[in-house]
């Protein structure tokens, strides 16, 4: 079946990874998958959770979608009073897997917290705020190397994500929000640079799926997130940001 934007199946949306997007943010970057759009910060604290090893560091997220991110406005979760059951969820998520391309104890008792700000929702929001949230990541510890701040860099592997469905029993990679909305089976899946999984949410929405077919979407992820870790390595190797 042809795509709605003429993809081939196991091709990626237009990724594209703009750094140094908030000159006061210790890293930053404007990622762009398709019309994905996400803001990605990072912020240095000196100090860490309560929950943390002494001499120990932290890397957590928080994750929101603007009111006008999508077709029709929603409510900011602050005039709810409470954050959205799938906000938290992405968040954690995210904070999950920035975390396994730490060395925590290299990082020192300090916070680094990735606000992933959605600008524009059409799919991928979670995966793309996990890719652009690296790239901020990155820049914030390159920081605190510069800076004198810690010896060495704390960043072990580099980290992205990416999404793949089935949609009228064909699987598809990168699903925007027209194929995701009507896909049978969705798949998130985050990697880092050995090409090892992170964490995989495979959901059978319109029917149940088999190993094989998880396989095969995973396969997909894979070639996926080589192509997405390329754009991460060139736009990191640019220079300061």
């Amino acid at each position: 079946m042809a795509r709605i934007d003429g993809r081939e199946n196991d091709q990626l949306r237009p990724v594209e990874i703009l750094p140094g997007i908030n000159r006061f943010a210790e890293g930053s970057c404007l990622i762009r998958c398709g019309n994905t759009h996400v803001l990605c910060t990072a912020s240095v604290e000196e100090r860490t959770p309560p929950h943390v090893p002494e001499g120990e560091g932290w890397v957590t997220a928080e994750y929101s979608m603007l009111p006008r991110a999508n077709r029709e406005r929603s409510r900011r979760d602050i005039s709810k009073g409470k954050l959205s059951p799938r906000s938290a969820e992405i968040q954690r998520l995210v904070g999950r897997a920035l975390r396994a391309a730490v060395d925590l104890k290299k990082l020192g008792a300090r916070t680094i917290t990735i606000d992933c700000d959605v600008l524009q929702g059409d799919g991928g929001t979670r995966t793309a705020s996990v890719t652009g949230g690296f790239v901020a990541l990155s820049y914030a510890c390159w920081k605190l190397v510069e800076e004198g701040v810690i010896p060495e860099m704390p960043i072990t592997t580099c980290v992205a994500a990416v999404s793949a469905g089935i949609v009228d029993d064909v699987p598809m990679l990168d699903l925007c929000y027209e194929e995701d909305s009507s896909a049978m089976v969705d798949l998130n899946c985050v990697m880092n640079h050995e090409g090892e999984i992170i964490e995989l949410q495979g959901t059978g929405e319109g029917r149940a799926f088999t190993i094989a077919e998880q396989r095969q979407l995973v396969d997909l992820c894979a070639k996926g997130i080589r192509e997405i870790q390329a754009i991460q390595k060139a736009v990191l190797e640019g220079g300061d940001a």
